[in-house]
């Protein structure tokens, strides 16, 4: 992610992080040590069986050196990290760093993962790669006519339908600006980026982007985003929503409602989440009058997107104004969603000091005031917390997670679960309970099915050292965290510096 939508996870990277409960993480079997350079992420997870569950990210094997990895977990368990390969680049210290950016099961060992990755000229470029029967292939470069300059592409969200039936969507610059793209699989096939229709319309300010993107069906979809109008010096930056029907992309249109919302001119979709063709919703955030960031939700009904409305009951500004906000949203039926985030709960002029996590759900087509996620009350004692990433088995059975800060001003990371429509006490992660990490937080989370889900996310000391964890739900409990080591293996073909391809070790995915 770039621009205002990557400022709300650059900062938490940047103060986030920790834990906190009985016994230390353990470790993945498997081949390969923790190389030099440390920094492990978890970006994404995607469960498509309680049990069968991918997990991508990225990894510093060097100084100014990334990778991007994929760890597949099977019958609940977890196998071999192996790397997607790409060359050294000295841009490799900037975030975000080159890696998977996001993954999507459509059945168990039916996947696909994109994200991007530095060329031997230093260009960033976009790859997806896709798993067929537990097996990953070659992955390739997206391509496409929207993409002609092929300097800088970041690819961010992908999601998948059916096996072989998925679209992907994120940012490509050219000699204007920057562009949103999307670009869609069908039959096992990845087709020719382009930019996201109606744009060249709306995007007139040059700056525009997809964060996020849902399949329901193959061929129906739902993305969303931001782009700059271009009535402002000071950058005026409007959340737009976009559909595909019947495998053809529609024009995207500024979210209904945002125009009286966003006094303060600014406003972005951070997620999207559709249950059925035609049936989604997305949440973000947007400008009110003072520059104070608010949380919206919008949904879609038979095809046809709704007004905007504030998330009820999220009254308060949230977390460092809208540049530090985050917004996450799943739905498990057609008007039956969950999202959370983060508020300033204004109790302290200093917004470092005066973060809560929110988690808010819709029940029969309407959204309910949010709460605090219980039991944070008394976890986050430094008075800095907020959720990153929620998901839904069910209607009224979904997972959230994220990070608190302790009374020694560790940031930990928490997961919480939500039964019958109730949500539970937030815990500490277990098995992260180690002062070595005074930097945790949960960064994404999967539900296979109620009380089975995978959460993903980084334990570290800061920027130079960090390893990434998973950990498992299973019968509404869960498990002990375990630490991901990057494995002696690569995924093939994909530009390995010598250009050479290298081969998975016996014993890898």
């Amino acid at each position: 992610m770039r621009a205002i939508a990557i400022a709300a996870v650059l900062f938490l990277l940047a103060v986030s992080a920790g834990c906190g409960s009985s016994g230390d993480a353990v470790e993945v079997s498997g081949p390969g040590t923790f190389r030099s350079g440390g920094n492990i992420f978890v970006n994404s997870i995607s469960c498509a069986a309680p049990g069968d569950c991918p997990a991508g990210g990225y990894y510093r094997r060097g100084f100014g050196e990334y990778q991007a990895f994929v760890v597949d977990e099977t019958n609940g368990t977890w196998g071999n990290a192996i790397e997607v390969p790409h060359a050294a680049t000295p841009l490799g210290d900037s975030f975000p760093a080159p890696g998977v950016n996001s993954i999507s099961c459509a059945a168990a060992g039916d996947c696909a993962a994109g994200g991007s990755y530095y060329d031997r000229r230093g260009d960033k470029q976009a790859f997806v790669v896709n798993e067929t029967d537990g097996r990953w292939g070659n992955a390739i470069k997206v391509h496409g006519t929207a993409l002609h300059t092929d300097r800088w592409v970041e690819l961010n969200s992908l999601s998948c339908a059916a096996a072989g039936e998925c679209a992907a969507g994120g940012v490509y610059a050219d000699g204007d600006g920057y562009r949103a793209f999307v670009v869609s699989e069908t039959n096992g096939r990845w087709g020719n980026a382009i930019e996201v229709p109606g744009m060249a319309t709306l995007n007139t300010g040059g700056d525009a982007e997809v964060d996020s993107i849902s399949c329901a069906a193959a061929g129906e979809c739902a993305a969303g985003g931001f782009y700059d109008h271009g009535h402002s010096v000071d950058g005026s930056f409007q959340a737009f929503v976009v559909s595909e029907t019947n495998g053809s992309w529609g024009n995207a249109v500024k979210v209904p409602g945002t125009a009286t919302l966003n006094t303060g001119r600014n406003a972005q979709v951070d997620s999207i989440s559709c249950a059925a063709a035609g049936e989604c919703a997305a949440g973000g955030v947007y400008n009110a009058v003072g520059d104070t960031g608010q949380a919206f939700v919008v949904s879609e009904t038979n095809g046809t997107w709704g007004n905007a409305i504030e998330v009820p009951g999220s009254a308060k500004t949230l977390h460092d104004n809208f540049s530090g906000s985050w917004i996450s949203i799943s739905c498990a039926a057609a008007g039956e969603c969950a999202a959370g985030g983060s508020y300033d709960h204004g109790l302290s002029s200093d917004y470092s000091e005066a973060n809560q996590a929110f988690v808010a759900g819709e029940t029969n087509g309407s959204w309910g005031k949010a709460i605090n996620v219980p039991g944070t009350a008394t976890l986050n004692a430094g008075g800095h917390a907020g959720v990153l990433a929620v998901s839904c088995g069910a209607a009224g059975e979904c997972a959230a997670g994220g990070y608190y800060t302790d009374s020694s001003g560790d940031d930990e990371a928490f997961v919480v679960s939500e039964t019958n429509g109730s949500w539970g006490n937030a815990i500490e992660v277990p098995g992260t309970a180690t002062r070595r990490w005074p930097f945790t937080e949960v960064t994404s989370i999967s539900c296979a099915a109620p009380g089975d889900c995978t959460a993903g996310g980084h334990l570290s000391t800061g920027y130079s050292r960090g390893r990434a964890f998973v950990v498992n739900e299973t019968n509404g409990s869960w498990g002990n965290a375990i630490l991901l080591p990057p494995a002696a293996c690569v995924f093939p073909n994909v530009n390995v510096a010598s250009g050479r391809s290298r081969r998975c070790r016996s014993g890898a995915s």
